[in-house]
């Protein structure tokens, strides 16, 4: 029996490469899992199904090493419990050197297994290197005064004395602000709503 995997990182993302891939092996549709889910680790409830499903002499087809899996350790170990334990083939579409459906010999296998070791560890460098990439973007963005996270809730009172110091010109607006640790759009929104209170109790 013939089986397929498909994997995408997140809900928004079209797995229909994936499937096209596949369908034209050819892999019936009932016999394709898919998981929506990042290849972090391998707790993913279709990925279980099918292993479970998988028999001795079975085949497991996949369009690219990555959509099995991005850690480097967890990939090579369930690559060897498949294709050793449960004694099932596994094809990588994108890379026909990873296909132990052939060259079963010592040295097709000795090759097979030096290529998918640099590709999962390539697999797993990448997803690093999005970790990375992105704590580099958030930490500029916090740089640039870019604000996380939901808006902080501000109650117009709490800043009368501040606003009326510079109403009298003993602080700058610019000096109110910083007091008041809020952005530009946050400063003038509490005035705007300061100078609304005063109005409603005249």
């Amino acid at each position: 029996m013939t089986y397929g995997y498909v994997r995408v990182s997140t809900k928004e993302q079209k797995e229909d490469r994936q499937i096209i891939a596949l369908s034209e092996c050819p892999i019936h549709i009932d016999k394709i899992y898919m998981d929506k889910q990042s290849g972090k680790d391998f707790n993913r409830k279709e990925y279980a199904q099918l292993i479970k499903r998988l028999k001795k002499g079975d085949i497991l087809v996949v369009k690219s090493i990555d959509r099995l899996g991005r850690n480097y350790n967890e990939i090579l170990e369930q690559w060897r419990n498949i294709t050793k334990v449960k004694n099932v083939d596994i094809v990588v579409l994108d890379m026909p050197i990873l296909d132990t459906t052939q060259n079963k010999d010592l040295l097709g296998t000795l090759i097979s297994d030096l290529v998918l070791q640099l590709l999962s560890y390539v697999a797993e460098n990448e997803r690093t290197n999005i970790k990375q990439r992105q704590a580099e973007g958030i930490a500029a963005a916090k740089l640039r005064g870019v604000k996380f996270g939901r808006p902080r809730k501000y109650d117009p009172k709490d800043y009368i004395d501040i606003y009326m110091r510079f109403k009298k010109k003993e602080i700058t607006q610019k000096e109110a602000r910083k007091i008041m640790g809020v952005s530009n759009d946050t400063y003038y929104r509490i005035i705007h709503d300061i100078k609304r209170m005063q109005k409603n109790c005249r």
